[in-house]
């Protein structure tokens, strides 16, 4: 199979093989093969991963509470200590983020992948990318949702220590409910997020009413299973409108790719071509993007979804069928899926739309 060009025009992917250590058990939704079928895909198409190094703690500390980070640390069963500390304090248990030997070096390792991409871009680069991390449900003082810190915020902070204004943009089908409040009371950051409404899907929150201490919270509730096109649409309408009011100078996108009809945690239906359409609608913003991974649980769409997110970010033409040894191996043929029109949850997306115009879009900060 003729390869696409190379991508030699993204310098900056930053993987480190630590993070496939993050691992809550066998039976947990969360798999790390599914990032490293992605690392093999992209591999196969050129891209020379580079290894952030250890991470430092430092970067934890822009987000999160001293007193977590160190719980974090004692709690990792590989540490002797990890009796001393209570883990339903800190959001740690049975359930969604069951402890694990070596939580703490994995969690630091996308910390560390995204980190460096923060930094990239806060010196020049257009483009980095930290696939490994996205986890966007960490809080302050506690882990959420199979996150135990949160990178896309670290990454806005790194961001603002060079830029003015700076937009998370979140295609999760779970609400950024950690990002959101981390940065809730940051008029400098515009946090976006598209997501299945709170109503049928975890964390519950993403109203159309969380607006932020100054309208830079915008929520696109969607009902669910809302479909590709009308996905589209709303994020079209409810979320590139803000951001060119709000004049972002850089952006970190976050790229779960569980709003797909085949993912089991979410109701959205998208497919792979509807999603990838809010990447590219992003990348024609033509801002500097730190690009972190994110959810997705069907090991047969992330990789490919993911990997056509970054050639498109790259500036790359996506092959329409995936390399024969992959295609034979994950029983997924193809990067894209049939196509279908068929406009459920239309009336919901339109109601969510027009509150927006009418109440939110307008209020948003305008540069001086």
């Amino acid at each position: 199979m003729e390869k696409p060009t190379e991508l030699s025009t993204l310098p900056h992917f930053y993987y480190s093989p630590k993070i496939l250590d993050y691992s809550f058990g066998p039976g947990h939704p969360l798999k790390p093969e599914r990032l490293r079928r992605t690392i093999e895909l992209l591999e196969f198409y050129g891209v020379t991963p580079i290894d952030p190094g250890e991470g430092s703690e430092r970067d934890l500390l822009l987000c999160h509470d001293p007193e977590y980070v160190e719980a974090v640390r004692h709690l990792d069963p590989a540490n002797e200590s990890a009796e001393t500390v209570e883990p339903q304090r800190y959001g740690f248990g049975k359930g969604d983020n069951p402890l694990f030997a070596g939580m703490f070096e994995a969690s630091l390792a996308y910390v560390a992948a995204t980190a460096s991409a923060a930094r990239a871009v806060r010196n020049g680069a257009n483009l980095a990318f930290g696939i490994g991390g996205g986890l966007h449900h960490a809080h302050r003082n506690r882990a959420s949702g199979f996150c135990i810190f949160n990178d896309p915020a670290i990454a806005c902070q790194i961001l603002l220590e060079k830029f003015d204004r700076v937009a998370y943009v979140d295609i999760d089908v779970h609400h950024g409910d950690g990002v959101q409040f981390l940065l809730y009371d940051e008029p400098r950051v515009l946090t976006c997020s598209i997501h299945e409404e709170g109503r049928t899907l975890f964390p519950g929150t993403g109203n159309v009413d969380e607006i932020g201490a100054e309208y830079t919270s915008l929520n696109v509730p969607l009902s669910a299973y809302t479909t590709g096109d009308v996905w589209l649409k709303a994020f079209e309408f409810g979320i590139l409108p803000a951001l060119e009011r709000f004049a972002p100078q850089a952006i970190v996108l976050q790229l779960g790719t569980d709003t797909h009809g085949l993912d089991p945690l979410g109701h959205i239906r998208s497919d792979a071509q509807h999603w990838l359409g809010a990447v590219r609608r992003i990348k024609e913003l033509e801002l500097p993007i730190v690009a972190v991974g994110g959810g997705g649980y069907n090991l047969e769409t992330v990789p490919r979804m993911w990997t056509a997110a970054c050639l498109t970010l790259g500036g790359m033409e996506v092959p329409e069928t995936l390399p024969d040894q992959f295609a034979s191996a994950w029983s997924s043929p193809t990067f894209f899926d049939p196509p279908t029109t068929l406009q459920v949850g239309q009336e919901y997306a339109d109601q969510v739309i027009e509150h927006l115009q009418r109440r939110f879009h307008p209020n948003i900060p305008q540069t001086a």
